[in-house]
């Protein structure tokens, strides 16, 4: 199908897999760019600034990125790192000191629509079909992540603000995962031919993508949530 082929190419197959990384000049001048920011101190957290740049080598460097385009569970994978783990990351590199002009509850619900929106099969099939498209997919949900994070994470936001936006994220992506679990069919166009040299049905495939988004997928907003609430109870105790 040539309409998933767009940035990350042609489905790796199993013998040719860990030979697919991808040397795109422009994405690789684009992470040196960061790099070169984060190495010159413009990142209040640097070790947090050189771990999102790793993961983003990761997902978009690494043969993960050809594996993407084979396997459905690969790329809500890949969603998954760039939401859940590349974006708190930028976020605590470049973090929101001040209260933001943009209430929470909007980044919330912008971020959640912008999930939502790319895991419909239309949207995401779109969304593949050529590099722009799949850039926009990239950006928007890397972006809305990384404002909604750079919220949730401020001091100058209450925690139990953050624990309610937090709350409702793990909430809407856990109903976004069952979705995908439970349905009765394959939703997404897959390479039928690929998705079965890794040993997997479309079906199963599916399946294992939405598990992805159900389960594991909340542990960072869980852990950041257990974080803000820690946080906030530290001045009572010091006060007893």
């Amino acid at each position: 199908m040539n309409s998933l082929i767009a940035y990350c190419g042609a489905a790796a197959v199993p013998d040719d897999a860990w030979m697919r990384w991808n040397v795109d000049p422009i994405l690789i001048a684009a992470l040196a760019i960061l790099a070169f920011g984060v190495a010159r101190g413009l990142a209040s957290d640097a070790r947090a600034g050189w771990g999102a740049i790793a993961l983003m080598a990761v997902v978009f460097i690494s043969p993960l990125c050809a594996l993407s385009s084979a396997l459905f569970s690969v790329r809500v994978l890949h969603h998954v790192i760039l939401i859940a783990a590349v974006a708190p990351l930028l976020a605590l590199a470049f973090p929101q000191r001040r209260a933001g002009r943009v209430p929470l509850a909007m980044l919330v619900a912008v971020h959640a629509v912008v999930l939502w929106l790319w895991h419909a099969p239309g949207p995401y099939a779109w969304g593949l079909a050529s590099v722009p498209a799949y850039w926009l997919m990239q950006l928007t949900l890397l972006g809305s992540a990384w404002l909604l994070w750079r919220a949730v994470l401020s001091p100058a936001t209450p925690s139990g603000l953050a624990l309610v936006a937090l709350a409702v994220t793990i909430g809407q992506m856990g109903l976004l995962g069952a979705l995908i679990v439970f349905a009765a069919q394959p939703l997404y166009p897959v390479h039928f031919a690929s998705t079965l040299a890794w040993g997997f049905t479309p079906l199963a495939d599916q399946q294992l993508a939405g598990l992805l988004m159900w389960v594991p997928a909340m542990l960072p907003y869980l852990g950041a949530g257990l974080w803000r609430a820690w946080t906030s109870l530290r001045p009572a105790e010091v006060a007893l």
